[in-house]
């Protein structure tokens, strides 16, 4: 067995490896950049070397510094995570060739597996059903257009390098092709250094179908079912579960076969997973399946596999990389139970869900026995915009879906964060009837994201008023609070929600205490409220700067601190309400910004490939003939 172990990269993936690393008593190494010096996996490895700067492309992949700090500390393994290396065939090879051990498959079947469009050729020569499209070598635009065109709209333009639903563009109509295709190439090259794509068929009624491998160097290669990841927004995964809803076992007999028929045609040593993508207009159907990609690595949501088998990914991972045998054979893996996962992310949904960064002040949660929380940072820690949003994983297990669902909802409604906006309400009203019925596929969230990602109205405003009220109305005599004739003492009180003026009515005879009200008061008198997920923030309300508020003085500002990557309009020129104006890429994303009416560019302030803070000036607009 592994002594001695180097996790080669940070947050709740590193958190969670460092567990099962020490509960097999393996010493842990954790690695980190300047902005990563006081993070929680920091904090819980055994010993921690520092890799370089904050940008990722500055430490987490630069792997000679990674190996050099195995090296120093005396490991004598390395573990990859998800993300950053863990799919990178020359870092796994520079790995072996420093005489680590490699805590993944071996590099010929990274490298099959990498190009989506090499391993799609791979996979139909092994009998394995693949999704139409092109995959072909010439990358000219009018190429690729024409093959989309034959192919007919919808269509997905897809990174060949890519993963994790960066590099991704879905496209409805040839007249957007063009446009799609540069976003999606300067994402690709900025996430994955290649710029290459492949066009595939965008399937109707999709659902996201895949199936958790695993293989060892003795020739064994096991599946471990499948999980149901198709609540996705902007190809990225919200909520997984497993088994798959609606899979009957005719179904998923033929696609674990094919699955692991995958893995035998690259000899899959280590933990895998294969994704397919489902026609599900006529239900699971083992014809109506398409193989998508393989993913050479372990998933973000591994948990919701190991809560249904009892199985300890990570522990066969370094088991395997070991030289053991899997510790189980097919036949001694069963389904039990339902699981469910969410991912919780320092975002903004009401805002076109912009990263949200800045130190967690508070960051509760009301976890029961057996609801599972992955966290990658704890209260008191900063969310950075170097990384991946993702500040957490909820993973609820029940005997059947419904009391998953249930479960998961409750925990994800018991979220607090303050004054990190996380989408914590959003993932609540995300496990809703549609969810429960099975009527969500992947298009769900884009179909229905205006009442999706919209904060409702805080509930007993008059109760939470109250609160605000309490310091100063105990200094008012009784009889001087709010008098009305024929009716109750009670006053009409100003106040603000979130910035926005509001008012309500306050029972002068009855002011609730804080404790009653389910507040909780901030130094500077302002109330923190939660409800369902969202955070509010009451205040009194300054009347005179809410009626001299605009609503919209043309200003365009960076939303986060970022990278521009794109100006689409030059000073003076007209611009049309919706219109893009620039782009900002901030945590691997793309974020565009549009002008707020009809009007013309007054000011430019700012340049491709400039960096810029949050707040900072971009663009400002007047209306035309202002």
């Amino acid at each position: 067995m592994i002594g001695s172990l180097l996790i080669a990269n940070r947050g709740e993936i590193a958190c969670r490896i460092i567990r099962t690393a020490r509960r097999l008593g393996i010493r842990t190494v954790a690695v980190y950049s300047d902005a990563d010096a006081k993070a929680l996996h920091v904090r819980e490895a055994d010993e921690a070397v520092h890799i370089g700067p904050s940008p990722p492309s500055e430490s987490y992949l630069v792997g000679d510094r990674i190996i050099a700090a195995a090296q120093a500390s005396g490991a004598d393994a390395i573990h990859p995570g998800y993300g950053f290396l863990s799919e990178n065939a020359a870092f796994a090879q520079a790995v072996i060739d420093a005489r680590l051990i490699w805590v993944g498959p071996n590099p010929a079947s990274i490298a099959a597996m990498g190009m989506k469009d090499a391993a799609k050729r791979l996979m139909a020569d092994a009998g394995v059903p693949v999704t139409p499209g092109y995959l072909g070598d010439d990358q000219d635009p009018d190429r690729l257009k024409a093959e989309a065109d034959a192919i007919g709209y919808p269509v997905l333009i897809k990174a060949v390098a890519g993963g994790g639903g960066k590099g991704m563009r879905r496209v409805d109509k040839a007249a957007d092709f063009a446009e799609a295709l540069r976003s999606c190439r300067r994402e690709a090259q900025s996430a994955f250094g290649d710029d290459r794509v492949l066009i595939e068929k965008y399937v109707l009624s999709p659902r996201h179908i895949e199936v958790q491998l695993f293989g060892d160097s003795h020739g064994n290669i096991v599946h471990l079912f499948e999980r149901d990841c198709s609540l996705q927004r902007r190809h990225q995964k919200v909520i997984e579960e497993a088994p798959a809803r609606g899979m009957d076992p005719a179904t998923r007999e033929a696609i674990c076969a094919a699955a692991v028929s995958a893995a035998r045609a690259v000899a899959y040593v280590g933990a895998g997973t294969v994704e397919f993508i489902a026609d599900a207009s006529q239900g699971l159907r083992a014809d109506r399946i398409w193989f998508m990609e393989m993913n050479t690595r372990l998933q973000v949501e591994h948990p919701v596999t190991e809560e249904i088998t009892g199985v300890d990914l990570v522990e066969w991972q370094l088991r395997v990389a070991s030289g053991e045998a899997l510790p189980r054979k097919q036949e001694e893996l069963a389904i039990n139970g339902h699981a469910i996962e969410a991912r919780l992310y320092a975002e903004d949904p009401a805002n076109n869900f912009l990263p949200s960064t800045g130190k967690l002040e508070i960051f509760s949660l009301k976890a029961e026995d057996g609801d599972r929380v992955e966290q990658a940072v704890a209260q008191g820690d900063a969310v950075s915009p170097f990384y991946d949003p993702m500040i957490a994983k909820l993973i609820c297990h029940a005997a059947d879906r419904d009391e998953a669902i249930n479960r998961l909802r409750a925990l994800c409604a018991s979220v607090e964060t303050w004054p990190v906006k996380t989408n914590a309400g959003f993932l609540a009203r995300l496990l809703n009837e549609d969810f429960r019925r099975g009527s969500a596929d992947t298009g769900y969230i884009a179909q229905h994201i205006e009442r999706l990602a919209a904060k409702p109205p805080l509930q007993k405003l008059g109760e939470l008023a109250g609160m605000l009220a309490a310091p100063w109305l105990d200094l008012v005599p009784p009889a001087l609070r709010g008098v009305r004739l024929n009716g109750p003492h009670q006053t009409r009180m100003a106040l603000t929600v979130d910035g926005q003026t509001d008012s309500a009515n306050l029972d002068m005879e009855g002011v609730p205490n804080e404790h009653a009200a389910h507040g909780r008061r901030l130094n500077d008198g302002r109330i923190l409220v939660q409800q369902e997920g969202e955070t509010y923030v009451l205040a009194l309300a300054d009347t005179r700067a809410a009626q001299g508020s605009a609503a919209s003085d043309g200003v365009i500002r960076s939303p986060m601190p970022g990278r521009v990557t794109v100006v689409n309009v030059e000073k003076g020129a007209l611009v049309a309400k919706g219109q893009k104006l620039v782009a900002v890429e901030a945590m691997k994303m793309e974020h565009g910004l549009t002008a707020p009416f009809d009007g013309v560019v007054a000011e430019l302030a700012t340049a491709e490939g400039q960096q810029v803070a949050e707040g900072a000036l971009l663009l400002r607009i007047e209306p035309r003939g202002g």
